[in-house]
């Protein structure tokens, strides 16, 4: 009885092709690594298809390779290029997308919660680092 409720939740048969069908403009946006509200309004209006996305990466338009050069850039973008984490960035209050220019500057003359952030961010990943490493070695050991 329970074969045919599992049978009969699927129509057809599961491929691993990928769906020709749209995705929506913030999901596009993350994917591309650009701030959703500075892409044309073309982009914005539209659903992407995995093809058309496909064809961005490989042969980014000139808004596109402007947006990632000079943003507004997301935050998660933000927040790698100045070494801490999203959180971090909440925590130092910024919540807006941020240029290319005002990450520089924030990087040329850290205020003291960008510092205090990169080293809260930097013992973290050493941390991950040295869990990952006991793993390995855990691993590795004859048993």
């Amino acid at each position: 009885m329970r074969e045919r409720a599992i049978a009969r939740s699927y129509p057809g048969p599961m491929t691993t092709e990928p769906s020709p069908h749209a995705m929506k403009p913030a999901t596009a946006a993350k994917k591309l690594g650009v701030h959703l509200p500075a892409t044309p309004e073309e982009f914005r209006a539209g659903g992407i298809t995995r093809e058309h996305l496909a064809e961005l990466q490989q042969n980014p338009p000139e808004w596109l390779t402007e947006l990632r050069r000079n943003g507004p850039h997301p935050r998660p973008v933000v927040a790698g290029r100045l070494g801490i984490s999203i959180s971090g960035l909440a925590r130092g209050g910024v919540e807006e997308a941020l240029t290319t220019e005002q990450i520089n500057a924030l990087r040329q003359d850290p205020p003291p919660w960008l510092v205090a952030e990169r080293e809260t961010h930097a013992k973290v990943v050493a941390e991950e680092e040295r869990l990952r490493a006991a793993a390995a070695a855990r691993t590795d050991e004859p048993g």
